[in-house]
């Protein structure tokens, strides 16, 4: 058997560039050397370069995306993206591999460009769906946002959050009227339109979602507990600023409620590969918060945590994901 030449992409140029790395190093270890040639990419700033131990050997020619390494060419058989943020959850990435006909692990450019838009993706959601979602609306820079308008449409306290970002970057909890210029101004540091959301008091949990070999299931639900206000990067990221319960602590009928709110979702947005959901659960009713299409692999990841309670391994998920994309590519 040929072995494939799988490139593994990470880096990126948002501010979870770390997280990426972190989760490519796990994802580096759990492919087969058995099955396939591992090559790490790493994309920051525009230019991309093969690593090898953490030092770069080659320069990615992006004309076919391609390496030459000791005089040979070598070609990718199957990108397997690992960037968070941008340009690898927004469909950069996926729209210039897509146009070079090369096979990645991820949703289209399509659906990566709709899912990064919060506001959008719920929009769309909520439309053509039927999904529960939190009330919203959305606020550009440029345009003042009038506070009290704002409390008529969505009501107090809410959330103002960047409408295009991930990990919970420039995300805050307006609790009173005075407080909202503030979380505007946090908010648009990251970005240039914030969606700002009704709080919705309730359980905060998260589900994995993988098609694989024709297949779509839902992993177990993870019940979040932050020690901050809400799940914010700290929350996420640093030892101890939260507790993830897998399965989480839901009765029966609403866990089963938030896994099969989470493959409509998964289906109404035609995703690929791996996905986490995110919703916050009032009385019996999951309302949809957000979705991350490549969510992190890191050793605080929740993807890992619920694949190993459902009694899988990250092994043979990673295998799963690069045959069944290489499949569907043909």
């Amino acid at each position: 058997m040929d072995k494939k030449n799988i490139a593994l992409l990470c880096g990126g140029d948002s501010r979870e560039a770390a997280i990426s790395l972190q989760s490519a190093a796990n994802v580096y270890k759990w492919i087969s050397p058995i099955r396939y040639n591992v090559f790490v990419i790493e994309a920051k700033s525009g230019k991309w370069q093969c690593l090898r131990g953490g030092q770069p050997i080659a320069e990615v020619d992006k004309n076919d995306f391609s390496i030459t390494l000791e005089g040979q060419k070598i070609r990718f058989d199957l990108a397997f993206i690992m960037i968070h943020g941008s340009p690898g959850e927004n469909g950069l990435i996926q729209g210039y591999l897509e146009m070079l006909g090369i096979p990645h692990t991820t949703c289209s450019a399509f659906v990566s460009a709709l899912t990064f838009n919060k506001f959008a993706c719920k929009a769309f959601l909520r439309e053509a769906a039927g999904i529960f979602t939190p009330k919203a609306i959305l606020a550009h820079q440029s345009n003042t946002l009038n506070t009290g308008r704002v409390i008529k449409s969505v009501g107090l306290p809410f959330f103002v959050k960047p409408n295009c970002d991930g990990s919970s970057f420039g995300v805050s909890k307006v609790k009173a009227p005075a407080e909202a210029e503030d979380a505007f101004h946090k908010a648009f540091e990251q970005a240039d339109e914030a969606i700002v959301e009704e709080f919705i008091e309730g359980t905060e949990v998260s589900v994995g979602v993988m098609h694989l070999h024709n297949e779509t299931a839902a992993l177990p639900v993870t019940e979040i507990v932050s020690q901050n206000e809400f799940f914010d990067y700290q929350a996420k990221y640093d030892k101890g600023m939260s507790q993830e319960i897998t399965p989480a602590r839901l009765p029966r009928r609403v866990y089963q409620a938030v896994q099969d709110a989470a493959v409509q979702t998964f289906a109404a947005l035609r995703c690929r590969g791996i996905v986490r959901i995110d919703y916050i659960v009032r009385g019996d009713v999951p309302y949809f918060l957000e979705i991350n299409t490549i969510p992190g692999m890191s050793g605080s990841s929740i993807i890992p945590q619920q694949i190993e309670a459902s009694g899988g391994t990250m092994q043979a998920a990673i295998t799963a994901l690069i045959e069944t994309s290489l499949r569907s590519h043909k």
